[in-house]
């Protein structure tokens, strides 16, 4: 397993000064995707470190934000399992509003729908925000910055359409030690009529102007964790990056009504007889969130110098072969949340050898060595087309043999009908 020291550098654009110093490999990224590569005995062990807005993790595996971050026992049952950075659960200014029912969770699992049995591929939640004192979350981002002054601990927040109301909580939270900011944009349900969440992040124009607040108090990077209930996710993403942020997050989860029992008609999770629309997540939603990711990553390479930015990939990661897909995509990191809820926090210590055994078979020494390898391969339908007529048109152009019975000359009838190419 990587080394669990490394550094952190705690300025606010510390990536222009880094990359003077630590020229990105990314560059000059491998073309060996799709080409299985046999290790040698000499082979160096794969490096999974990353270096992030400045941030350096012994690996891109990020506790998402969520109920794996809820407390100071949790998360630093995180950091001690070996997991790159962790990232709290959403605090706000005041936790009294927040007010968490039960039950919250439903699973979709393969087979008949509500079956006790079967695996588990979907996941809703009606989770709120942290609903713990903010006073209480701080004191605790403080001892674990002080028991893990060399572990990367992100601070989620959100809240309130309300200036004074961001820019005291940056500053309160900042006061802790925290090394970045991860701004919510994004949660699906609760609270939506005090602008909160996915209400910000679905309007470009609101969003613009809370990351102008945002950005002009943090002192820190700052991530904006995109919504995926937009038609087009590169739009806030775009907003995000243009207004501050060092980097995006995507995806939170899906919109979901997870079911109905068929018995009582009642939909799921039940709570008194009723319920509400939720966040989806878990391996369903692993092919979205990837469309998505891909979406603004080649928006970010487009427009931004994306070596001076960063992207988080989420949605559906149990494995390292998951987590290699949102890294070919373009993602620095990737965040896990609904599968340490299902696996635990040891699930790290599978993932990095899944990683560094995909690393091996192609013979990738670090994470660089194949960020974003396969973004290059998404284009348009329309491309598709012409590429394939193309391609059909010079494999015409190298057969042998005769095009068709037309061109039959009547010598040697039998050789000339096995050298006849099928169109």
């Amino acid at each position: 397993m990587a080394s669990l020291s490394f550094t952190q550098i705690k300025t606010k654009n510390p990536v222009a000064e880094f990359a003077k110093a630590h020229p990105k490999t990314g560059l000059l990224r491998s073309r060996r995707v799709g080409f299985r590569v046999l290790a040698s005995e000499t082979q160096k062990e794969p490096d999974l470190s990353v270096t992030v807005n400045g941030l350096h993790m012994p690996n891109p595996f990020v506790i998402g934000s969520g109920p794996p971050g809820t407390n100071y026992t949790v998360m630093k049952r995180a950091f001690d399992e070996g997991w790159g950075a962790v990232i709290a659960k959403t605090v706000s200014l005041d936790a009294s509003k927040v007010i968490n029912v039960t039950p919250r969770y439903a699973r979709l699992r393969v087979g008949v729908n509500g079956s006790p049995k079967g695996q588990i591929i979907g996941w809703e939640n009606i989770e709120l925000i942290s609903d713990r004192p903010l006073e209480t979350m701080l004191k605790e981002f403080k001892q674990l910055k002080e028991e893990y002054p060399d572990r990367i601990l992100i601070a989620s927040i959100m809240e309130e359409y309300n200036k004074a109301a961001w820019e005291e909580l940056i500053d309160r939270v900042e006061q802790t030690g925290v090394d970045a900011f991860e701004i919510n944009f994004s949660c699906p349900h609760g609270m939506p009529e005090r602008k909160m969440g996915a209400a910000v992040g679905q309007d470009c124009a609101l969003l613009e102007e809370v990351c102008g607040w945002i950005n002009a108090k943090a002192t820190i990077p700052v991530w904006a964790k995109m919504t995926p209930n937009i038609t087009d996710i590169t739009q806030p993403a775009r907003v995000a990056l243009s207004s501050g942020c060092e980097g995006v997050a995507a995806i939170n989860t899906i919109m979901s009504v997870m079911g109905i029992n068929l018995n009582n008609l009642r939909p799921e999770p039940c709570v008194e007889g009723y319920s509400t629309p939720g966040g989806y997540s878990s391996k369903a939603v692993h092919p979205i969130a990837l469309a998505k990711v891909m979406n603004i990553a080649k928006m970010m390479k487009s427009e931004f110098n994306d070596k001076d930015y960063s992207l988080s990939g989420i949605g559906g990661v149990e494995t390292g072969s998951d987590a290699a897909e949102f890294i070919l995509l373009g993602a620095n990191t990737v965040q896990v949340c609904t599968g340490v809820m299902m696996h635990g926090y040891g699930l790290v210590k599978k993932i990095c050898e899944e990683l560094k055994d995909f690393m091996r078979s192609h013979n990738f020494s670090s994470i660089e060595d194949f960020r974003g390898a396969s973004l290059e391969y998404f284009t348009t339908h329309t491309d598709l087309v012409r590429r394939q007529q193309e391609a059909v048109k010079q494999r015409k152009a190298v057969r042998k043999g005769l095009q068709s019975d037309k061109d039959w000359t009547g010598d040697g009838f039998v050789k000339e009908t096995e050298s006849m190419v099928s169109n």
